[in-house]
């Protein structure tokens, strides 16, 4: 399978991230990239540099206003007397009877989900790149590829149409599905990181021609915590095409399996997409430092071979997965058992 990876991503190296209080090293290190490429070598996967899609990629899923943001964020950031080494949000609108800001500061909360996506100097470009890397794998598969990865870094499916949040800034995820849009009437988002997909749901949430589905750690006790309930089924004339699956905290390798191959894949063949995205977060790993499922090696070869078997042209987009010893195992686990279902 080829993958498609920048450099890049290394100019993005966040620090501050809040946990129940306390303030604790980013999860999102670049060596997450290192650790992933090495998965990628083992497997034998041929690994090439992504394309300049440009800022057409991003308006197709982030608004004008968002994209403007955060294109000035760190020079504006910058220039403040006294700022911090990054941009971290004090406020959190809740946009009702709410005039958009044009101070930094408060275009910073009104564009921010959390306090888990601290913006620094290289945020930006990393984030683009990894909105390139994402393209350029759906137009792999576009050009004729079977199915193609995507090692994107920051991760993207927590980022909303104009809000950043949980180590994302632009939606990967959803990049690589109105990517495919370009031909495929209808496409499918699968998402299989630990966390609720919340940024996708949100920006397809009206649309027909984009499923999302999400298998997760429940929300009652994990992140995002207020996105990823099962009544959640889209609004307007995306009834019915949104689909959550919360799964209890701590589950396994075969129970995770059962709802994939059930419930999952059944949705996904009734709405009859032609063309499919994996937001592959490999942080469902019994492993993984933000561990809300136990997912084994073993498990994500299985997971890659259920995916397989939907038989639809494929583009895999890297979500989470977090620093651990079997994180490149984990990776070259998913992609063998693809390729062997295949």
């Amino acid at each position: 399978m080829k993958a498609v990876h920048s450099e890049e991503n290394r100019s993005h190296d966040p620090k501050f991230f809040l946990v129940r209080g306390q303030v604790k090293p980013a999860a999102d290190q670049p060596e997450r990239a290192d650790r992933l490429l090495a998965g990628l070598m083992a497997g034998n996967h041929a690994v090439v540099a992504p394309q300049g899609h440009g800022a057409g990629a991003r308006a197709r899923v982030h608004s004008p206003d968002y994209l403007a943001f955060m294109a000035e964020a760190w020079e504006a950031w910058a220039a403040l007397p006294d700022h911090g080494p990054e941009m971290i949000a004090n406020i959190h609108p809740v946009r009702e009877a709410a005039t958009y800001p044009t101070h930094i500061v408060g275009r910073l909360g009104w564009h921010s989900v959390d306090t888990a996506c601290p913006i620094g100097p290289g945020t930006y470009a990393a984030a683009c790149a990894a909105t390139d890397v994402a393209a350029s794998a759906a137009q792999l598969v576009l050009d004729g590829e079977d199915a193609a990865y995507a090692l994107c870094r920051p991760p993207g499916h927590h980022a909303y149409r104009d809000r950043a949040g949980g180590h994302c800034y632009f939606n990967n995820s959803a990049v690589a599905a109105a990517h495919l849009r370009q031909r495929h009437a209808r496409v499918a988002v699968l998402d299989v990181d630990v966390h609720h997909g919340n940024g996708t749901q949100g920006i397809f949430y009206r649309d027909p021609s984009v499923l999302t589905v999400s298998l997760h750690a429940d929300p009652r006790g994990f992140y995002p915590f207020v996105w990823g309930y099962a009544h959640e089924r889209g609004e307007g004339e995306g009834i019915g095409a949104n689909l959550n699956l919360p799964l209890a905290l701590g589950t396994g390798d075969d129970d995770y399996l059962a709802v994939l191959e059930g419930v999952a894949s059944r949705m996904v063949k009734a709405f009859a997409p032609t063309a499919l995205v994996v937001a592959l977060g490999l942080d469902a790993s019994e492993h993984d430092p933000l561990a809300g499922l136990a997912i084994t090696t073993e498990g994500f070869g299985r997971i890659g071979a259920a995916l397989a078997r939907l038989n639809l042209p494929t583009v895999l987009v890297q979500e989470g997965g977090y620093l651990s010893d079997l994180l490149g195992e984990n990776l070259t686990a998913v992609l063998a058992g693809f390729e062997s279902a295949r």
